[in-house]
């Protein structure tokens, strides 16, 4: 691992002389290992939004670092979050999302948990010695419900309200992520590696060049990219007419290490970019709308959904050719635009900062 993480390509770097991160870190095989248990595994990773559990026993499935995860509405104020891994042989206890669960059963030998995560019935056990189930229970892990947004953590992460520290404000009351309700999700699996894509997001650069509606719709010459401690905010004026998004301002937020967040009136879409192998990774698009069921708004959500089809296909091509340069061996690092990715260079630091404290730490 030295020869990967040499002291060099992990020195922190000035904006203004700054190189990219070496192709390796988007190639070798050892990465996605490193990057599970140095990045995912120490860090808040958003699942879903609160309207997707509204009700009691409503659940989603995920995993995260290679942990498999179950979030569920334990009762009408509480979310939880456990191990997906049955106590008894490591079977799941939910395989997809669901509605109005009353406990949650394995699907392997049929040992079934309370929404609070004990066991309750284990079949055929009864009279087995010195077996109580009200002592075993699934592992739990933290969550952390923002603007509606439903974050867990399965290990050491930095404070909630520091990682989202001036958010509010900058959304204010009028732009509340709250009261949006779940419309739908759409999955892209891209032959990249994470990193490549989160680079892609984070830099208005490429618009002109890549995305021509996008371009059209956005005034670059007022794009402004702004970065805080755990994340960084990407804006423009918008001018995009009634019958899609209107005038207002669009609004990109990235919380590190693979969450955005794209604010558009009317509309919000979350991204969580999840590895799937040093050269794949899967990016799930969720689509939330404010509560409007009139005809005017069906309308604009369909030329939404096919206007973010449009420019997703677009970043997808980009960044398969980005990889396929990466692995190349023509290339090793390249000098960053101060103006334009001021907010790469950001994501390169704190990736820099990751790795250097995992050396530290074994």
């Amino acid at each position: 691992m030295t020869e990967l993480l040499s002291p060099d390509t992990l020195a922190s770097q000035q904006l203004d002389h700054a190189l990219t991160l070496p192709a390796r870190f988007y190639t070798d095989a050892r990465m996605p290992g490193l990057d599970a248990t140095a990045i995912f595994a120490r860090s808040w990773q958003l699942v879903c939004h609160h309207s997707q559990l509204a009700g009691v026993g409503d659940h989603v499935v995920t995993e995260i670092a290679g942990l498999p995860l179950l979030i569920v509405r334990s009762d009408a104020s509480r979310i939880r979050a456990f191990h997906n891994v049955c106590r008894h042989r490591a079977g799941p206890i939910a395989t997809c999302d669901g509605r109005g669960a009353e406990n949650l059963r394995c699907r392997y030998h049929g040992w079934t948990y309370g929404l609070d995560g004990v066991l309750r019935g284990a079949p055929e056990m009864g009279r087995t010695p010195d077996f109580n189930p009200a002592d075993i229970r699934l592992p739990e892990v933290r969550v952390h419900v923002w603007q509606g947004l439903v974050f867990v953590a399965i290990g050491d992460a930095p404070p909630f309200d520091a990682f989202v520290a001036g958010i509010d404000e900058r959304l204010g009351p009028n732009r509340s992520l709250h009261d949006y309700e779940f419309h739908h999700r759409v999955g892209y699996d891209v032959a990249c590696n994470w990193k490549v894509y989160v680079d892609n997001y984070l830099e208005g650069y490429h618009v002109p060049h890549i995305h021509p509606g996008l371009n059209s719709l956005l005034d670059y010459r007022s794009y402004i990219t702004e970065t805080a401690e755990w994340y960084s905010y990407q804006f423009s004026p918008l001018e995009s007419g009634d019958d899609l998004y209107g005038s207002g301002e669009a609004l990109y937020y990235f919380l590190y290490p693979n969450a955005m967040l794209n604010i558009l009136p009317g509309r919000l879409q979350t991204n969580r970019v999840l590895p799937r192998g040093v050269d794949r990774c899967r990016v799930e698009f969720d689509f939330y709308y404010a509560p409007d069921g009139s005809a005017e708004a069906q309308a604009r959500r369909a030329k939404d959904i096919e206007f973010s089809d449009e420019v997703q296909d677009e970043d997808v091509t980009i960044c398969e050719d980005v990889q396929r340069g990466l692995a190349s061996g023509s290339y090793e690092a390249g000098r960053l635009n101060p103006l334009r990715e001021n907010a790469v260079h950001h994501f390169h630091e704190m990736v820099r900062r990751a790795y250097r404290d995992s050396l530290v730490r074994t």
